[in-house]
């Protein structure tokens, strides 16, 4: 059954959030809000796990089994993308804010990661996550944005100092200049919501997040 439902126009944003999407961490957003992956990995090694054990066997059974494995991993994720789209989308509704997010295209040629999470890393969908905000957020009349992720997570949001040495872990992020120290994926999200303002100028005074509970600025 099909369904067309009309998209509502946009409403002109009085805050705006930023989105950052990653491995660890599916998505992080300005608010310090995260939607962590440790559930989903766990189901991506049980299912890696069980795949491997009946490739081994290359019977028509365990074939066949191999392929329905496929689409219950695959509905799994795009049940994951879903709950963490609309609980975005609706929150952003709720407090009439527009959306920042990276723009991500290419991210698989361009980012290099370890070779234990190279599978984590490709089978994760980050083009569908962002389909779905986009197109979740059409219906509720939630502006979207994207912006150049290039050094969102070395960037101090609060003196702008950018050094790869700002991120010492992959979690972590502590600036050399100031000693402003939060979770790197927050700090990505920050970034892009600071990048976003300065590019689509909104009517409301902007509040930038960096008196988390998360983080902490020193000398």
């Amino acid at each position: 059954m099909v369904v067309d439902v009309s998209e509502q126009d946009p409403f002109q944003p009085n805050d705006m959030i930023g989105v950052d999407m990653g491995i660890a961490n599916i998505a992080t957003d300005s608010t310090g809000k995260n939607w962590s992956s440790e559930r989903v990995e766990g189901v991506r090694r049980r299912y890696g796990s069980l795949r491997s054990r009946l490739q081994s066997v290359d019977t028509k059974s365990a074939k066949r089994h191999l392929k329905s494995l496929s689409g219950k991993e695959r509905r799994f994720k795009r049940d994951v993308n879903h709950c963490i789209s609309k609980e975005l989308v609706g929150y952003a509704k709720g407090t009439s804010s527009a959306i920042a997010l990276e723009d991500l295209k290419g991210i698989r040629e361009r980012i290099t990661v370890r070779h234990s999470q190279r599978s984590r890393h490709s089978k994760w969908t980050f083009s569908e996550l962002r389909k779905l905000i986009e197109y979740k957020a059409a219906l509720k009349g939630v502006p979207v944005v994207l912006v150049d992720p290039e050094n969102t997570s070395r960037e101090c949001p609060l003196c702008h100092y950018t050094d790869r040495r700002n991120r010492p872990t992959r979690d972590m992020f502590r600036c050399l200049s100031c000693g402003y120290t939060a979770p790197a994926d927050y700090v990505g999200a920050l970034n892009i919501r600071a990048r976003t303002v300065v590019s689509q100028p909104i009517e409301a005074p902007l509040f930038m997040g960096a008196a988390s509970p998360q983080a902490s600025a020193g000398g």
